[in-house]
């Protein structure tokens, strides 16, 4: 094959691969303070660390649980990274949307 095929050829399977796995964009962080009750939620084997506000529950990454796992059924005011995305079934249509927390900052607890 000459070069030129050799190149149009990869183009083309690197843009199909890319369009059958979806080619997401990158999900940019947003620095963010948050107030509410910290509590674990799932089961037993796939336990997560939240924190429930009036509005919204944000998922701590497990990276940051560490911080507030003694904080507990106690309010606190942290400041974070917060990424949002859309979740969806696997028919497409929407489940939501998954609020996450990460590079967390205490502020204050009550």
């Amino acid at each position: 094959m000459s070069k030129k095929v050799l190149v149009v050829f990869m183009f083309l399977f690197a843009s199909v691969m890319l369009f059958s796995f979806g080619g997401k964009e990158e999900e940019v962080p947003v620095t963010t303070q948050v107030t509410g009750m910290v509590r674990l939620v799932g089961t037993s084997l796939f336990q997560e660390l939240v924190i429930t506000g009036r509005e919204h529950v944000w998922y701590v990454v497990s990276e940051e649980a560490g911080k507030l796992i003694d904080m507990q059924y106690k309010t606190v005011t942290v400041e974070g990274e917060e990424t949002v995305r859309e979740i969806q079934f696997a028919n497409g249509r929407s489940a939501g949307t998954k609020r996450e927390l990460r590079n967390i900052r205490i502020i204050s607890t009550e």
